[in-house]
């Protein structure tokens, strides 16, 4: 099960954060520092999977979990891609192949490329509602449910969530415009 999606830009600001498990708004707020601090300290030549850091992962002296739980439903592992100016990260349980969430992080960002046309940081911002569209059509509960890039695409065009931009792409100068995918390539495998 996929526990949360996180997307920050390189200075650590949330872009989004969809959590698919109750946390107290503080939990969430110390896992999201945490967590931007252990990924963006990695050198690119790292691999993208960590272990959850100790505020989340399961304490051995709890005493309050229901006797039927298994250990395989408590959040465990994180798995995140850097782009160009934007870290996705994957929370999710043991049970999540690691190599299938790099997949569903590659097949997210390129459905954000093919809506948005060269997808970047700010369309993230101003367009938040066409980010969720597409998370929404690939995650439901915490479940992944699609994988196909051109479902997913189809999908959030049907919905007509799509904004298009307007002819006008003043004060974009620089690396911004040039797209997550095609102006800056991959950094972590």
């Amino acid at each position: 099960m996929i526990n949360a999606v996180l997307v920050f830009n390189n200075s650590g600001q949330p872009r989004l954060t969809k959590f698919y498990t109750q946390l107290d708004t503080a939990v969430q707020q110390r896992l999201i520092s945490e967590i931007f601090t252990l990924v963006a300290n990695r050198p690119s030549s790292s691999c993208n999977f960590l272990p959850l850091p100790p505020l989340l992962a399961p304490s051995k002296s709890s005493t309050t979990a229901p006797a039927s739980s298994t250990p395989t439903d408590t959040p465990s592992l994180i798995t995140y891609r850097h782009y160009a100016t934007l870290y996705f990260i994957l929370i999710s349980t043991s049970t999540e192949s690691p190599l299938a969430l790099l997949d569903l992080i590659q097949v997210f960002v390129e459905a954000l490329d093919r809506l948005f046309e060269n997808v970047c940081e700010l369309d993230l911002i101003f367009h938040f509602e066409t980010l969720h569209a597409v998370l929404g059509e690939m995650i439901v509960g915490g479940v992944v449910v699609e994988t196909g890039l051109e479902k997913v695409v189809r999908g959030v065009r049907e919905q007509g969530k799509i904004m298009r931009r307007t002819g006008n792409t003043g004060g974009r100068s620089g690396g911004l415009g040039s797209g997550i995918l095609g102006g800056f390539g991959l950094r972590g495998v």
